[in-house]
């Protein structure tokens, strides 16, 4: 098949590089303007536009889907499908059937849990023992369309959202290329979503990352994995400064620290919580790189409580 593929971030990468491996062609990319990026927020080009130009193929940047000389570009490429891996824009009903097998998502949930921005955050802050992905149909509603195949995945202990959402994303491109084989010979057809069960995963904001050290320790774990590399999970030292934190460990055996009260040692630094106490890994003060939790507990001073939040 004739396809435009739309993407933006390092995630899509995957289904970009199986779809040009595979027996379908590319004849264009759809990806998000260039952006700022990194920590001098210099504008950058997208990392799939990155991809897509050193593979020879043109691609197409618009601001919106909505302009009616955009619409035209891409009526006019007469692709059989677009596939669509976090694009990150709205597809406008105008070019919804544009595409003779309409626009197939790759998502990273089992639909219909988890419709939205966010899915492999929600599945890690809510404790998922297993999560998936999705390839549907793009229709008007938000992620409603029907699903033409799925894949699952454990949720492992240890995972943060970036590690789940990379095993996601490898196991995914395969998903997707099987859709895209099967709709070419004509042996797929997609089957309605259920109305049952139904969650929805808006993006986690900066202060969906802050840490409320009064929760039990297994709801601290949860949302610091979840806020894990984005949007970042934090507290504030007792003057006030923001702390980073990556992962912690649970320590059940640790009962005695009130929430949010630091004890430090040469073995560790816990910190207390609604039930027990955890154990910090690394932190990454304001402005300043990730380091040891240890070594950051040397270096500062927090008070006769050493409390944290």
């Amino acid at each position: 098949m004739r396809l435009l593929f739309a993407g933006t971030p390092t995630v899509a990468l995957p289904s970009l590089d199986a779809i040009l491996a595979s027996e379908h062609e590319v004849v264009a990319v759809l990806t998000r303007p260039d952006a700022p990026a990194g920590r001098g927020r210099r504008t950058a080009p997208s990392p799939v536009r990155v991809r897509a130009e050193e593979a020879g193929l043109p691609v197409l940047t618009p601001r919106t889907l909505r302009d009616a000389e955009v619409q035209a570009q891409i009526t006019e490429l007469g692709v059989d499908c677009a596939p669509v891996v976090a694009y990150g824009g709205l597809v406008p009903p105008a070019l919804l059937d544009v595409p003779r097998h309409g626009w197939v998502n790759l998502h990273f949930s089992l639909l219909p849990a988890w419709r939205g921005a966010a899915p492999v955050q929600h599945a890690v802050l809510h404790g998922d023992e297993v999560t998936g992905a999705t390839t549907f149909r793009l229709e008007e509603g938000l992620d409603t369309g029907p699903v033409f195949g799925t894949l699952t995945e454990t949720v492992r202990p240890l995972d943060t959202a970036g590690s789940l959402l990379d095993r996601l994303a490898h196991a995914g491109a395969g998903l997707l290329v099987a859709t895209l084989d099967a709709l070419a010979a004509g042996e797929l057809v997609a089957v309605p979503q259920s109305t049952d069960d139904v969650s929805l995963a808006p993006r986690l904001s900066t202060e969906d990352g802050r840490v409320r050290w009064e929760h039990p320790a297994l709801a601290v774990d949860r949302r610091i994995r979840a806020c894990t590399p984005a949007p970042g999970a934090w507290t504030t030292t007792p003057d006030g400064a923001r702390l980073k934190l990556g992962p912690v460990r649970l320590r059940p055996e640790v009962t005695h620290l009130g929430p949010g009260v630091v004890e430090a040692s040469k073995t560790g630094v816990l910190v207390g919580t609604g039930s027990h106490a955890v154990e910090l890994a690394e932190v990454a003060p304001a402005g300043k790189r990730a380091m040891p939790a240890a070594d950051w507990a040397r270096g500062v001073r927090l008070g006769a409580d050493g409390r944290l939040g």
